[in-house]
């Protein structure tokens, strides 16, 4: 299967996960607005994310796929399928110790997490019964990862792709169904987590099974291939700890504002749909294939690998971006204006998704350059330029939330994922193991081009809709769905004038 086609599957199914997120996300906000509970859920579902991204999604598929590539392509899938058992074994004693120690320590942990809940004792104790309902989806959604780590690394991308999609089945149907049988909609959210992560777990770990990956618990043991692992994955986590710490302090700072943790989450929201489509998509396919490229000494076609995946993302990231930061109001209000949600919460969030859209391009770059250090076996390199970015991270939130509040957060989230992505690129460009070749330049100038001429239409078009953007719902609907039409047909049209998408190379991509 072909870098695209791969991308192309996750990316599908990871749409299909977002339009249903977007549900999600508008009945939370139309049942829990921004209001204490809406902080709550969200403080407490950041506490199991931390460790997943930190674990399962970050450190661990950068040391894990690599090695069960590697041994897949040089002592074959028996061999790969053992080593994944005993991971697998050691991996679930660890979750599950872990699991049974948060249960324990939760309201310790809430006073670190969420210290500005402390003021309030009803919102401080309904933080700690969320977070305690959801941890255990760490345990579940972890051993998926590995699941989904094999199945990637044998070339079936869809089913792993496809899993999120029940963590927002689960959701909505707890708002729409069990919410009328628990204390609150947010409890109901909560079990839906827990529930959606077992669910999660069973559907790759069965399609894994049905494509001859039977790999089974036994009793743990820290053998040398896990040795292996565990020594790769310390950097990684330390990295990946950086970059989640850096999470945890915005959470943090975030607590001691009304509502703030609700408005960067909404904003986020609409930001993770191009980056999970497009970025992470990108990423998910291209580490298995840069791993055995590299492992074949293939150097070329590695570099000719990213340059044409950076072509990819960013024909759909810039002005994605470009857009978001111009109709970031009337996308907001669409989306979430009802119930509990507001003018002023629409006000709030989309100045936080204007500041976050400043860095989806970063986002999304650091996506297709991380991957390269991963497969070449180099984990420590990106822990040290997370310490910088974590380092600016903080000095530009402490010096902005001051004068511009949750804005702030949102701002130095994107400046130090702009550096992020610059230091990552330029160390590669310095060892050799990336370099833009003149296709990539000569395209990136004109989707630039195309996506500044999509934004004075969409700025000038905004204006004039303007009494229809602020009327009832179907005509804001109708507004924001004109606004975002012409947008699209403004940057393809000029596009293909200037010769950055035509035909035949999309034809040529999917060829692979």
């Amino acid at each position: 299967m072909s870098l695209f086609k791969s991308a192309f599957t996750v990316g599908g199914f990871t749409l299909c996960s977002r339009i249903l997120g977007y549900i999600r996300d508008i009945l939370i906000a139309s049942v829990l607005g921004a209001s204490f509970l809406a902080d709550a859920f969200f403080v407490a579902f950041r506490l199991p994310n931390f460790f997943r991204t930190l674990s399962a999604e970050g450190a661990f598929n950068a040391a894990f796929v690599p090695l069960f590539a590697g041994k897949l392509e040089e002592k074959g899938k028996e061999e790969a399928i053992s080593f994944a058992s005993h991971v697998l074994s050691f991996m679930f004693f660890i979750l599950l110790c872990l699991t049974i120690i948060m249960q324990i320590f939760m309201p310790a942990v809430m006073h670190v997490l969420a210290p500005g809940f402390l003021g309030d004792p009803e919102k401080f104790d309904i933080t700690v019964q969320f977070g305690r309902i959801v941890f255990p989806y760490l345990l579940f959604i972890s051993m998926m990862s590995l699941f989904s780590g094999i199945l990637n690394s044998l070339g079936k991308f869809a089913i792993a792709a496809s899993a999120p999609i029940w963590l927002n089945i689960c959701c909505i149907f707890s708002l729409l169904v069990v919410a009328k049988y628990t204390d609150t909609p947010a409890h109901a959210l909560s079990y839906a987590v827990m529930a959606s992560g077992v669910i999660q777990f069973l559907w790759v770990a069965v399609a894994a099974y049905k494509n001859g990956a039977r790999v089974h618990l036994s009793m743990p043991r820290l053998d040398n291939d896990v040795k292996t692992l565990l020594k790769r994955m310390v950097p990684g986590i330390i990295g990946g700890g950086v970059t989640q710490i850096n999470l945890w302090i915005n959470t943090v700072i975030a607590t001691t504002m009304a509502s703030a943790v609700s408005y960067l989450y909404y904003a986020d929201r609409l930001v993770q749909f191009p980056l999970a489509i497009i970025g992470t998509a990108m990423g998910t396919a291209l580490l298995p294939l840069l791993s055995r490229q590299i492992k074949s000494k293939k150097q070329d076609d590695a570099i000719n690998t990213q340059n044409r995946a950076l072509e990819i993302v960013m024909i759909f990231t810039i002005p994605a971006a470009v857009a978001l930061m111009i109709i970031a109001e009337p996308l907001i209000s669409v989306m979430f204006e009802r119930g509990k949600f507001g003018p002023e919460e629409t006000a709030a969030t989309a100045s936080a998704l204007m500041a976050y859209a400043i860095g989806l391009p970063a986002f999304v770059m650091i996506k297709i350059f991380a991957p390269s250090y991963f497969a070449n076996g180099d984990t420590k390199t990106p822990v040290k330029i997370a310490i910088v970015c974590l380092i600016v991270n903080v000095t530009i939130s402490l010096l902005l939330i001051k004068h511009i509040g949750h804005i702030g957060l949102a701002i130095a989230t994107s400046v130090s994922s702009w550096l992020n992505t610059f230091l990552l690129c330029g160390i590669l460009i310095k060892r050799g193991l990336y370099k833009a070749d003149k296709q990539l330049n000569l395209r990136l100038l004109k989707v630039i081009l195309s996506a500044c001429l999509m934004g004075f239409v969409l700025w000038y078009l905004q204006s004039s809709l303007d009494s229809y953007l602020s009327g009832i719902f179907i005509q804001k609907l109708v507004a924001v769905s004109s606004l975002i039409i012409a947008g699209m047909a403004t940057f393809f049209i000029t596009s293909y004038i200037t010769k950055c998408v035509r035909p035949s190379d999309l034809r040529r991509l999917i060829k692979g």
